[in-house]
């Protein structure tokens, strides 16, 4: 008896579900509406900033302004109808976040660090989240079959559900930053880990 079991997954390999589409950045000066949409801010050779909301161009004085919001003040104001600073940021200095091809089944996920180009801000491709360091608090994409579930936080490290499945408890970002502003508690749904991806 000194034979390993066999694996049930061999020559299998759909039996996990494809990763989510990845997100790309691209420069602010193409898109016509910018309201709401996330976006990465900074200078090329110097470094960006991230976790963001856009409000629609502002043009002074011949320039393109595009007002940007940190994405919890964002939140606030949607949900609350009150009035946020926000910061106007030539257009030439924001990326916006936006949705690539999902995919092709069978490519291996490679997490190997890479070197990236200081000329325009970089995203890292979608990591399964049994594989990153940490979960809660990271944006997470919840993948069932061909659904992507966007918009969602993590608010617990991977623990052992009551059916003995290794699960993560999320909740829609607008829970998780409201959790922030008045201490309200979010609403959670769990969800099997293998179906969650750190964006």
């Amino acid at each position: 008896m000194t034979n390993p079991l066999p694996d049930p997954f061999a020559g299998q390999p759909d039996w996990t579900p494809l990763p989510p589409r990845p997100i790309r950045l691209v420069p602010a000066t193409g898109l016509v509406d910018l309201r709401g949409r996330r976006v990465v801010v900074g200078l090329p050779g110097t470094g960006w900033r991230g976790d963001l909301r856009a409000d629609q161009r502002v043009v002074q004085n011949s320039r393109t302004y595009v007002p940007v919001i940190p994405e919890n003040e964002w939140y606030r104001a949607e949900s609350e109808q009150v009035e946020v600073f926000a910061p106007l940021v030539p257009v030439e200095r924001v990326w916006v976040e936006t949705l690539g091809n999902r995919p092709v089944a069978g490519v291996p996920h490679a997490p190997a660090p890479r070197l990236v180009s200081l000329d325009a801000p970089s995203h890292r491709p979608p990591t399964p989240v049994f594989e990153a360091d940490t979960a809660t608090g990271r944006r997470v994409v919840h993948v069932a079959g061909p659904t992507e579930r966007r918009d969602l936080r993590a608010v617990t490290e991977p623990y052992s559900g009551p059916d003995g499945d290794i699960c993560v408890r999320v909740t829609a970002e607008l829970d998780w930053y409201r959790w922030a502003w008045r201490g309200q508690p979010p609403t959670t749904l769990e969800v099997p880990v293998h179906l969650l991806w750190i964006e």
